[in-house]
């Protein structure tokens, strides 16, 4: 079954239309009562004189109470159903009075100097400092921001975020070309003569090899030679070689500016160059490069970078012991914490807030004040009426309360002066 239009009504508008309903049936008592006390007073005028005043009282009661309840009725409805000029105010208003009421608001309240002055004397970065200090708040927002991004990151299409990596990955990284970057790269390197460490690991390395693996030069040049080569000859072969090599590397180890150590930074100034200008070198890289990451692989990388970041930030989020959450938690605090204890930012914050919002107040006040326009158009004239008279109706039946005693005060007093007058 449909409810009732009362049942519509909030607890709240409930309770104002007992209200409105008790101050009706109060300023109507006090019209009926001057009525009654009218008639009588006319009535009897004439037998005690002194009823003359009293008459007037009422009359003048009368008169004060219809008036103010004409009044008051013309701004929600037509007095007794009579399309009256200048009647029934509100619901042939309704959208002008938005639109007033919207031009009010943005005038008034949306204005930069007003929103500027209520931030200032807000002390926002002191307060949120405080709060923000406190390690439960700050477990509390560090769990409700992780409760947010668990949720966007749940909600987002795996194909399009892996698209997206895979369309920033060949726009980023595999479209520019890598040589000139590489060779640019390299020649620093080189005269500063930073790539001398890795050369020295690699030396270092070499002559840790070929101490630990001496076994592996057996054969090495001897299975090469003549069958008729005698056996002794060939260990001697592979003898010579090894130590040759141990004796190289060792040299290459003790002097500084051995000649190996030269021909490598040749090579290495020589390849930085051809990297930078040389087309054959760059076109190498670059089909090594296309030959690595073919459009299938970089697809390939994107799925398992984007699902090995996902598991594991979701993993993180939802874990309050994680080091992340951790983190963030202790992040929070800290901020809250130098919030309190820095008044330098705390005017930068507070600074950088109003700032901000009176950016958007100037930017947006037209947009922000239209909200209230459009909604009060969309209203039902009939539901705005009652809503409004149901906030402002139980004042306005005080006026004609008010109407009454004074129209009976102002009867009573002009019928005194013309009667001390003209008697």
């Amino acid at each position: 079954m449909p409810r009732t239009p009362t049942e519509l009504l909030s607890p709240a508008d409930q309770e104002r239309r007992r209200s409105l309903r008790v101050m009706k049936g109060v300023a109507l008592g006090a019209l009926v009562f001057m009525a009654i006390v009218f008639v009588v007073a006319f009535v009897l005028q004439e037998r005690y004189p002194w009823l003359a005043y009293v008459r007037a009282a009422a009359e003048g009661g009368m008169v004060g109470a219809l008036a103010d309840w004409f009044a008051v009725t013309a701004l929600f409805r037509h007095p007794l159903g009579i399309p009256i000029p200048h009647t029934a105010i509100i619901p042939k208003r309704k959208d002008e009075i938005g639109r007033t009421l919207g031009e009010f608001i943005e005038t008034n309240f949306l204005e930069g100097s007003v929103v500027r002055a209520k931030l200032e004397s807000s002390r926002i970065a002191a307060t949120a400092g405080a709060w923000l200090r406190d390690p439960e708040h700050a477990e509390l927002l560090a769990r409700e921001a992780s409760t947010i991004a668990t949720g966007i990151l749940e909600a987002l299409s795996d194909d399009e975020v892996q698209d997206l990596i895979s369309d920033l990955a060949r726009e980023h990284l595999l479209s520019p070309e890598w040589a000139p970057t590489i060779g640019g790269w390299l020649e620093r390197v080189v005269d500063a003569g930073a790539h001398h460490g890795a050369v020295d690991l690699g030396v270092d390395s070499l002559a840790t090899w070929l101490a630990a693996n001496r076994e592996s030069f057996s054969g090495l040049v001897s299975r090469r030679l003549p069958s008729w080569v005698p056996s002794v000859a060939m260990r001697l072969v592979d003898d010579t070689v090894y130590h040759e090599a141990v004796k190289f590397i060792a040299a290459v180890q003790a002097d500084p500016e051995h000649p190996a150590r030269h021909a490598v930074d040749k090579y290495l100034t020589r390849l930085s160059g051809n990297l930078q200008h040389d087309p054959a070198t760059i076109g190498r890289l670059e089909d090594a490069k296309s030959a690595v990451f073919d459009s299938p692989r970089v697809r390939e990388l994107a799925a398992e970078a984007w699902n090995t970041a996902k598991t594991g930030l979701l993993k993180s989020l939802a874990d309050p012991q994680s080091a992340l959450r951790r983190r963030v938690g202790a992040a929070l605090s800290e901020v809250g914490d130098r919030l309190v204890t820095d008044p330098a930012l705390q005017a930068r914050v507070d600074t950088r807030v109003a700032d901000a919002a009176v950016f958007l107040v100037d930017r947006y006040r037209h947009d922000i004040a239209s909200i209230i326009t459009d909604t009060v158009e969309k209203w039902d004239p009939a539901e705005t009426t009652e809503k409004i008279e149901l906030m402002v109706g139980r004042d306005l039946q005080y006026i004609r309360l008010n109407g009454t005693i004074v129209g009976a005060l102002a009867g009573l007093a002009i019928f005194a002066i013309a009667h001390a007058l003209l008697a």
